[in-house]
């Protein structure tokens, strides 16, 4: 059953992406019937990284400094140790992660992925999960964080590492296919 025909999701993302954590949520929601744009700050590619070596490459469909969260009916962020770093140093990308938050849109962030929400400035009160080291960072934040496969509060999905892609995959696709959640405006 195609659940999400006629919903377009943005997948921001820089080179040095886990590569399983950008092509997996991606194909959950292309097989759900959703539109899947590759939106970045990178103009041409993004590169993958696979078992800490660099692997694939992916066409960007989308510069970050053309798009607004109005275009799009939620958001991913894959983890990859580089990915958020360089997310975080772009002005762009946080204004894009801010206007999900600000118009209460569902964001999923999987592993290292929710370091660019703290820059974002989007995670206190919230319940999240992340990969382990990145717990203290999204603590000192002000979030609440939860060892969980995954956690979703009011729209925002978060999950560990890899090994929590299905649940991820799963929660995401059903909050996307809610829609905006009013009680999460930043």
């Amino acid at each position: 059953m195609k659940t999400l025909s006629n919903h377009v999701v943005a997948i921001l993302t820089e080179n040095g992406f886990e590569e399983v954590e950008l092509t997996s949520p991606k194909q959950a929601l292309e097989d759900a019937g959703a539109t899947v744009h590759i939106v970045s700050p990178q103009r041409d590619k993004v590169k993958a990284m696979k078992d800490h070596d660099w692997s694939i490459e992916l066409p960007v469909d989308k510069h970050v400094a053309a798009v607004h969260a109005e275009a799009y009916d939620a958001l991913v962020l894959p983890g990859g140790v580089f990915n958020p770093d360089k997310l975080r140093m772009s002005d762009e990308a946080i204004r894009f992660i801010r206007e999900f938050f600000d118009q209460g849109k569902p964001v999923a962030a999987i592993c290292h992925g929710p370091q660019s929400l703290i820059t974002a400035d989007v995670v206190k009160d919230r319940k999240m999960t992340s990969y382990p080291s990145v717990s203290v960072d999204l603590i000192n934040a002000g979030a609440h964080w939860e060892d969980k496969e995954v956690v979703v509060d009011q729209g925002l999905v978060t999950s560990r590492n890899p090994d929590d892609l299905p649940a991820f995959n799963k929660k995401m696709i059903e909050e996307i296919s809610e829609g905006v959640h009013q009680g999460q405006h930043s």
